[in-house]
Parts: structure tokens; sequence; C-alpha cells
């Protein structure tokens, strides 16, 4: 079963130590962004999941709920 987007942040945001700001920053997103990212009230765009995935050293499919675990 796949994941929703917002869980998977949530999650992954917790594990990491991870305030939306940092996360936001680090991504060059807007800390509005992942706000709604995390409620489930948006998702990301392709550039956004592009600079997830470099930014964090995290395979696409972690994000995109294909796979439980990176590490």
């Amino acid at each position: 079963m796949e994941r929703e987007f917002k869980d998977i942040l949530t999650d992954f945001l917790k594990e990491n130590g991870l305030s939306q700001s940092d996360f936001a920053r680090k991504l060059g997103a807007k800390p509005d962004s992942v706000n709604d990212w995390e409620r489930g009230k948006a998702k990301p765009d392709y550039d956004n999941l592009r600079a997830m995935v470099t930014a964090f050293e995290a395979p696409a499919e972690y994000f995109l709920g294909l796979i439980e675990n990176y590490r």
C-alpha cells in the first residue's frame, strides 16, 4: 500500500530532526509550501521532488511512497 506524501514528509522531518523551515531552506522552497505539503493541501512539483532527492540523498521512490526506507 502506497503512503500519502504528507505522512512520508512528517515522518522524514521527525526522523531527521528537521523543522518545516529547515527543510524548505535546504530545498530552496517556500516554508508555506512545505506546510501545505505536510498538511496534505498540496504536493510538491517535479522540481521540488528532484531537490529533495538531491539535497537529502534519498531515492525518489522513498518520497513517492514506493519504498518504506532508504537507509
